[in-house]
């Protein structure tokens, strides 16, 4: 049984109240094969719908009817397929699909993954008013009681259109024309090499030339009102890693203090145990590597160090090394209270350093410098 509520309506009751086949059932059992199987011959889809293959040919006529175009290959390996049509068609789900879509909504929506102001809303909507009762109350129980670690993000979301257009426009090596409104609020219009997109902390970032200042740049997408794709191609750097510019530039993470700190412990560790928003990690020798970041509270990235549980060495800068002192004085008083006294101190302070490392590893909130 699919999902839709379409199938199920489509199937009537016999005298003794069992469902049985109505031809719009078959029709849309065809659809659903031709989106699940495309290529099917003839003889293979009237067997999977026990019919002949003349009603086969005029249940794709129907669908052609409908607005849905359905290509008949002639030939010993011909078949039937679905070519790209103007409108989406009605899409045939199963219940484990339909539940992964909603799914995948309802985190992308929490995320920032998702574009337009209520897109994902309106989709959630849409679908879950035609999932069949049983399927519908059991993702209803998953969202009302689904705990996110992450904080939901808050702020604009970015247009599709000026996301499919950057998107295309990075495939096909592309310029693109820019109207953009920068952190000042202030408003331009740029021509702009997209070297990629990247989703970062919640939020979208597009990173590539700016013809505008002549320099690499990195912009946030919900800040993009238009983008207009030109006929100019460029060709980007070599080798250049659109992901490890964002999170590297000072621009995804414009905050006060530069970091440097040497770590005991190998690369593949350091890749597994640092997530990638806290920074850049090379490998300086066997055992040891170093990690590059930027950081607004130094306490935070102190919290963060110690969490790790190997031995560090502090590079720069020194007010960092200051920070590490206080987090031992503290962690070692903590440890010499009583109970009493010690409950009321992690309350106050340990919220305080939670935050702290939070506002390290969270998103960068403007875009590149002078944008």
């Amino acid at each position: 049984m699919t999902a839709w509520t379409a199938v199920r309506l489509d199937s009537r009751p016999d005298k003794q109240g069992e469902l049985v086949d109505h031809p719009v059932s078959r029709v849309l059992a065809l659809l659903e094969l031709l989106q699940d199987r495309p290529g099917l011959t003839g003889a293979e889809l009237a067997a999977r719908l026990d019919v002949d293959e003349r009603t086969v040919r005029r249940y794709t006529a129907r669908l052609v009817d409908l607005g849905i175009p359905v290509q008949a290959d002639r030939g010993r390996y011909g078949g039937y397929r679905l070519l790209p049509g103007y409108r989406l068609p009605p899409l045939m789900l199963t219940g484990d699909e339909a539940a992964s879509v909603v799914l995948g909504l309802l985190a992308g929506r929490s995320s920032g993954l998702s574009v337009g102001e209520r897109a994902a809303e309106t989709a959630l909507q849409k679908i879950q008013r035609v999932l069949p009762p049983g399927l519908r109350e059991r993702i209803d129980a998953v969202e009302q009681t689904l705990g996110l670690t992450a904080a939901p993000v808050a702020g604009p979301t970015p247009a599709a259109a000026a996301l499919f257009t950057l998107a295309e426009a990075a495939r096909r090596r592309r310029r693109v024309v820019l109207a953009y409104r920068d952190r000042e609020d202030r408003s331009s219009e740029r021509a702009f090499d997209p070297y990629g997109l990247v989703f970062h902390s919640g939020r979208w970032y597009t990173t590539g030339l700016d013809h505008h200042s002549g320099e690499l740049r990195t912009f946030r997408l919900d800040r993009i009102g238009r983008a207009e794709p030109r006929e100019d191609r460029f060709e980007p750097p070599e080798d250049f890693d659109p992901v490890q510019w964002v999170v590297e530039s000072p621009a995804s993470v414009p905050w006060t203090h530069r970091v440097e700190v040497e770590l005991g412990m190998t690369l593949a560790e350091a890749r597994h145990r640092l997530p990638r928003s806290a920074g850049t990690v090379t490998e300086l020798a066997e055992g040891r590597v170093l990690l590059r970041a930027r950081a607004q509270n130094l306490d935070g990235v102190a919290v963060m160090l110690a969490g790790l549980g190997r031995p560090f060495t502090v590079r720069e800068p020194a007010a960092l090394r200051d920070e590490v002192r206080a987090l031992a004085n503290r962690l070692t008083a903590w440890s010499e209270q009583n109970t009493d006294e010690q409950n009321e101190g992690e309350q106050n302070e340990g919220e305080q350093d939670q935050q702290n490392a939070d506002e390290h590893n969270g998103p960068g909130e403007d875009d590149s410098p002078g944008s």
